[in-house]
């Protein structure tokens, strides 16, 4: 059945509810950034307290409470006073596994790059390189973007990313370096199912700052150093094994060649690159909803990064041009695959 229209809009087709698909996405955005679950904390409140609280207008304030109530992050206890469910919880700052960088990331700050597709499609060029000169973007006015960024990336629970660790055989491995390695979740998950291993985390030297306290009394940590270093510009060496997860796809092919040959720079004769990345099919023929997430984040890279998700003959082409061959390629999940590569 189809669902209803908004004001003068008939019954929508499948594909102007897609259109309108951004409205959640707009709503969940605005109630982060008026601090509405951080106001409302576990109690019910009044609507005109909360608007005092969050400086807006009190009935577009109802307003926008009485949409979250319908899609079960808030709920309408008395009339215009509303309490967070279990569900919009995660919504506020301070709790744990809160969803508000995320919520703010994806949907202000990465929605204002998506909202220069067109024009990104049109150049082949990131949205900072498309963009009008006397038009600032979300990132440039947001003060907070740099903890925004760490908090989303790299901080999930290292046994999240166990999958990955168990996908490729590191028995014969001593040291493993997870470049770009944001938090060290995967380091981590590697360090604790071998514990014959030594790890490194490489990052840049803000994200290794924000990675120290999660290894603060981490039993595994004792075993991993953590480095700064900028990859495009050289690779610290003492491993035998290395990882670049979720980075090169941020790149463009001359950038991501030359992070390539930066590893190759340090990497032993008989040592492996691992490029753990989606690996997009040659063909797309059929409706797919998760290999839809994979394009989505490929039109992602597109908009924000000037990178790309790559095919796994891209991925062949890309290695063979920094020094590389492709020695083997293996799932790591239902998204995920490692493409090893070693010298030639």
């Amino acid at each position: 059945m189809e669902q209803p229209g908004i004001g003068n809009v008939a019954p929508n087709a499948a594909l102007v509810q897609m259109a309108m698909s951004y409205a959640r996405s707009r709503m969940v955005c605005a109630a982060a950034r008026l601090g509405v679950a951080d106001a409302l904390g576990d109690e019910a409140r009044s609507v005109d307290r909360l608007a005092a609280t969050c400086q807006a207008d009190a009935d577009a304030l109802y307003r926008l409470l009485r949409a979250l109530a319908s899609i079960g992050l808030t709920e309408e206890t008395t009339p215009r006073h509303f309490r967070l469910t279990s569900q919009g919880r995660p919504l506020r700052r301070g709790v744990p596994h809160s969803a508000w960088a995320a919520v703010v990331f994806w949907a202000d700050l990465l929605a204002d790059e998506w909202s220069l597709l067109t024009e990104c499609v049109r150049a082949g060029k990131p949205a900072r390189e498309v963009r009008p000169p006397d038009v600032p973007s979300r990132w440039s006015q947001e003060p907070e973007g740099d903890v925004i960024f760490r908090a989303v990336m790299g901080t999930a629970p290292a046994q999240d990313y166990a999958p990955i660790a168990k996908a490729w055989d590191f028995s014969r491995a001593r040291v493993v370096a997870d470049l770009g390695g944001g938090g060290g979740a995967l380091i981590l998950a590697v360090l604790e199912l071998y514990p014959h291993l030594r790890g490194m985390l490489v990052d840049l030297e803000a994200s290794i700052e924000a990675a120290k306290p999660r290894f603060t009394g981490e039993k595994n940590a004792l075993r991993c150093e953590l480095i700064a270093a900028d990859l495009t510009q050289s690779v610290p060496a003492g491993a035998d094994v290395y990882m670049l997860k979720h980075v090169l796809h941020g790149c463009d092919d001359a950038e991501a060649i030359g992070i390539l040959r930066n590893c190759r720079a340090v990497m032993p004769e008989n040592g492996a690159l691992l490029i753990i990345e989606f690996i997009l099919p040659a063909l797309v023929s059929r409706a797919d909803p998760n290999l839809e997430l994979r394009l989505m984040s490929d039109l992602n890279m597109l908009a924000v990064t000037g990178g790309r998700e790559r095919s796994e003959a891209e991925w062949k082409t890309l290695v063979e041009a920094a020094g590389f061959r492709v020695t083997g390629v293996f799932s790591a999940g239902s998204e995920l695959g490692i493409v090893e590569v070693g010298c030639v």
